[in-house]
């Protein structure tokens, strides 16, 4: 072997020599017989560098997993010896070898099983244990390679073909009749060996047997001898949360409905009496984590005995199980209260299947009632915060207990679908307590009162958001919490978390204020002060200005009396921040994006007449325009590119500002109604400038493409005069992206104003296809995945311009280019039928194809066309499903294929 490549396995290795050893590993795959060097260094122990023998394993997998068939019967035989041997010299070498090297050679094992069991190799584990017998290091390496067959047949998580998966179940069949009783026993006797001096071997094999559990025979497992060495495991600190798993994989596996309850049963008394339900004597958290798993699976397979029992119509045997699962609540509601979240999230799942059994009783009983509250306080008392959440600096701690706030959601909601009147009256008492004293309650309780409140709105769910009308005691109870939460001052509590989760439940009660006006004020000043938008935290005035911006236009018409005001007080924050360093605005850009659509809204909304409508939206938009005129001649001098980029950003904010007060009208009467269009007329003409402008040309494009967009929603024809000039600035010196994001542009206008713009397009066709065949020319790097995929996605965009353009019934613009381009046009939809395998762009053209059959195909059709359907579109037809790429299973191709038959339809039909 190459001893300087070999260097390059070291991972402390320069990079060069990393390289060398790469590309010898390339060379090793390809070569014919390299792979038996490798062998045979295994074999005889040549090397004593464990980054080398890893490399010798994975070249012999590579020839096992790739080339296997290409060996001769000798060259087989010696893969199998080979591998033998190296186990043989385990027992015998003077150290273990390290543990990533036993897990590849047990990979590499388990390959050749799988290749070889079938057919050369039957005896394949007989012959691993009579070379390992009752020897620790062989035990190790045999139960590694049992994990990785298990790996290899039933690993949920590799995706198998059906040939594979075929091959698999093939395989498991074969092992079931030939060898799992034997390998059960030697389980039995390496446990029975190593229980008391070698936990870690015990530990391995009681993971075997949890992973083979699920599909073999229950019974060689689930039988006294086995069971009674998994329950005296369970008071051996070592071995307890390995033997906790293996029983929960055989409490999991499914069998016939009153078997599985007197197995749990069984597992449980005996678990009872070693006193193993006395959780709070128990300190080993990581132990109790395994064992809530374990009780979980209990109390989840007892449910799924119950129902097939009741499906089954078997009642006596259902209420045994029934009483069996109401024995294990108490046990259930002391772990799901436990102060480690693990634990009680672990017991979440036989919590909700249970109260879903209870949801399915006519009646409850009184200890069943008292469990329903029992789990309702457990939930609110886990709803809390701890001392220890970090709410500036939010890490995968603070992330695992948002997970676990959402699992008690859950359960809340189905709290709720079992008994809403005792959620209710729940709710409204804790809430009540807390909000009397919130002045002299810690956060973390006055932010669980409020959140409770909030989560009512999904727990008790209504239409619409009609909260306050309907059932008389819950609207009632709903409408009174509300009046003290913006009665009592709590919005002024000096947390976070507590300022948050009031503001989320104001808006999201917004109907609470149609019925109780006389409280808006109050909360409009907690929105507008320090409470909200000018809080001292950047993240609530963040949240806030999203909010507001709801709770103004769910308001609507309530809010006129207090619009002035408002206006006033929001005057700052609509302030565009200069493109200097350091600068620090209340807001960030995209959180003004809100307070601009709110200022919309409230102008628009207002029952001011037009004029002064008129007036309040010039005074909000002329300050935009007056800072864009200056910002733009800065930018124009701009050296430094940096600069440059702060003034263009600043630039694209108050474009993006003007683009987002548009948002408050829905079509160009309420414009005019309004009397904005001429401020946004002024807008246009200050902005269009900014596309002449050779700087930062993506970023100030993108913005004005937006404020365009809206404008043809908003002013209709108005704006049509604007658009000639925009389209050849925005078609100047352009990228893929420039073009992908312009057509769509084009695409609105044409399906809008449809023949009005026919004069446009016909003068603008040929230089939009200009600049798209150019970028779609430039050559790129072979493997430029992001440049490819850019080139598709514009292949895409001038297919649904030409889409547009015919399905428009516009195809005129097409036909008056002239017939050499008109020809190339065609010829371009043609190649994207056919050729390319992107099936979206296929089912375009196809679509393309078929409407020009329908306009063209007959008599009048334009010279040459009827050759060209025959000549072109009839093959295409063919050769376009004809493609290896053209995959049916995918859904998108399916639909090319439909688009592909309506072509030929529209062709018989028309000729």
């Amino acid at each position: 072997m190459d001893e300087q490549a070999l260097l390059g396995l070291n991972p402390n290795a320069d990079a060069d020599f990393r390289q060398r050893a790469l590309a010898y590993f390339e060379q090793l795959k390809i070569s014919q017989d390299a792979w038996q060097v490798c062998a045979e260094a295994l074999a005889q122990s040549i090397y004593s560098d464990d980054h080398i023998k890893f490399f010798c394993f994975q070249v012999l997998e590579h020839q096992i997993k790739f080339k296997y068939s290409e060996l001769t019967e000798v060259q087989q035989q010696l893969i199998r010896e080979t591998l033998i041997t190296w186990l043989q010299a385990q027992m015998l070498n003077p150290q273990p070898e390290k543990t990533f090297i036993r897990n590849k050679a047990a990979q590499v094992f388990a390959l050749l099983f799988v290749t070889e069991y079938l057919t050369k190799w039957p005896k394949f584990f007989f012959d691993i244990l009579s070379v390992v017998d009752l020897n620790p290091r062989g035990v190790d390496m045999y139960l590694r390679i049992l994990m990785a067959v298990d790996a290899e047949l039933v690993d949920r998580d590799v995706v198998h073909t059906s040939e594979e998966a075929r091959r698999n179940t093939l395989l498991k069949d074969t092992m079931r009749e030939q060898c799992i009783p034997s390998l059960v026993e030697s389980w039995y006797q390496i446990l029975q060996n190593y229980q008391y001096n070698n936990s870690e071997l015990t530990c391995q094999c009681l993971e075997v047997v949890g992973a083979y559990v699920s599909w073999i025979d229950l019974s060689l497992i689930a039988n006294e001898r086995f069971i009674n060495m998994l329950l005296g495991h369970m008071s051996v600190e070592v071995l307890r949360e390995e033997a906790c798993d293996c029983l929960f994989e055989i409490v999991n596996k499914g069998m016939d409905p009153i078997d599985k309850t007197k197995l749990v049963e069984s597992l449980c008394q005996v678990l009872q009496s070693a006193g193993l339900f006395s959780i709070d004597q128990e300190d080993d958290v990581d132990f109790l984590a395994r064992f809530s798993k374990l009780v979980n699976g209990m109390g989840q397979a007892l449910i799924a005995s119950w129902t097939k029992l009741i499906k089954n119509g078997d009642m006596k045997s259902a209420q045994d199980t029934l009483q069996a699962i109401e024995a294990k609540v108490a046990l259930m509601l002391q772990l799901l209260i436990h102060e480690d979240d693990d634990i009680s999230s672990n017991i979440i799942g036989f919590c909700y299947d249970y109260l879903h059994i209870l949801k399915q009783l006519s009646a409850l009983s009184d200890q069943q009632k008292a469990n329903v509250e029992a789990i309702m306080l457990a939930v609110m008392k886990k709803l809390t915060y701890d001392e220890e959440y970090n709410f500036e600096n939010e890490g995968e701690d603070e992330a695992m207990f948002v997970e676990y706030r959402k699992q008690l959601k859950l359960l809340l909601d189905r709290l709720a679908q079992v008994s809403p009147e005792l959620l209710l009256a729940s709710v409204r008492r804790v809430f009540n307590t807390t909000l009397q004293n919130w002045q002299t309650t810690r956060f973390m309780e006055v932010e669980v009162a409020i959140r409770l409140l909030y989560m009512l709105a999904e727990a008790l769910p209504v239409s619409h958001g009609a909260h306050f009308s309907g059932d008389v005691t819950k609207a009632t109870a709903l409408q009174d919490m509300m009046r003290t939460l913006v009665t009592s001052g709590v919005s002024a509590y000096q947390h976070t978390s507590v300022t948050l989760e009031f503001f989320e439940t104001v808006v999201r009660y917004e109907k609470f204020f149609a019925v109780e006006p006389q409280h808006i004020p109050t909360v409009l000043m907690a929105f507008l002060d320090h409470r909200g938008l000018r809080h001292t935290s950047p993240k609530v005035r963040s949240r806030t200005a999203y909010l507001f911006s709801r709770f103004v236009k769910s308001l609507n018409k309530q809010m006129n009396p207090f619009i002035e005001d408002v206006l006033n007080r929001i005057q700052d924050l609509l302030e565009l921040s200069p493109p200097e360093n350091g600068y620090q605005a209340l807001l960030s850009s995209d959180d003004q994006l809100f307070i601009y659509e709110t200022a919309g809204v409230l102008i628009v909304n207002s029952e001011y007449s037009a004029e002064r409508k008129q007036a309040l939206m010039r005074n909000l938009l002329t300050p935009l325009m007056e800072k864009f005129k200056v910002l733009l001649e800065k930018l124009m001098m701009a050296q430094d590119e940096d600069r440059q980029m702060a003034l263009a950003d600043c630039l694209n904010h108050a474009v993006g500002f003007a683009s987002r007060t548009s948002k408050a009208f829905s079509n160009k009467q309420t414009v005019k109604q309004c009397g904005c269009s001429e401020v946004y007329l002024d807008c246009l003409q200050t902005f269009l400038p900014a596309l002449s402008c050779p700087l930062q040309k993506e970023v100030l494009r993108s913005g004005v493409r937006t404020f365009l967009h809206r404008m043809i929603i908003c002013l209709e024809e108005e704006v049509l005069p604007f658009i000639p000039s925009a389209s050849e600035h925005m078609l100047k010196d352009c990228e893929a992206k420039d073009l992908q994001e312009f057509i769509p542009l084009i695409n609105q206008i044409t399906a809008k104003f449809k023949t009005q713009v026919s004069p446009f397009l016909q003068q603008m066709f040929m230089p939009l296809l200009h600049a798209i065949f150019e970028v779609l020319l430039l050559p790129a790097e072979e493997n430029d995945q992001s440049a490819a995929l850019e080139k598709q996605m514009l292949r895409r965009s001038y297919f649904a311009f030409l889409q547009t353009v015919t399905g428009s019934g516009m195809s005129e613009v097409i036909a008056n280019q002239g017939a050499e381009n008109v020809e190339r046009v065609l010829f371009t939809v043609i190649q994207g039928a056919v050729d390319y395998p992107d099936p979206i762009a296929q089912k375009t053209c196809f679509i393309i194809l078929s409407k020009l059959v329908e306009l063209w195909g007959g008599k009048d059709g334009p010279v040459g066309f009827a050759d060209f359907v025959y000549k072109h579109i009839v093959p295409a037809c063919f050769l376009a499903p004809l493609k290896q790429t053209f995959d049916l299973a995918d859904a998108q191709t399916v639909l090319a294929l439909s688009e592909c038959a309506v072509t030929l339809k529209t062709i018989h039909l028309k000729r």
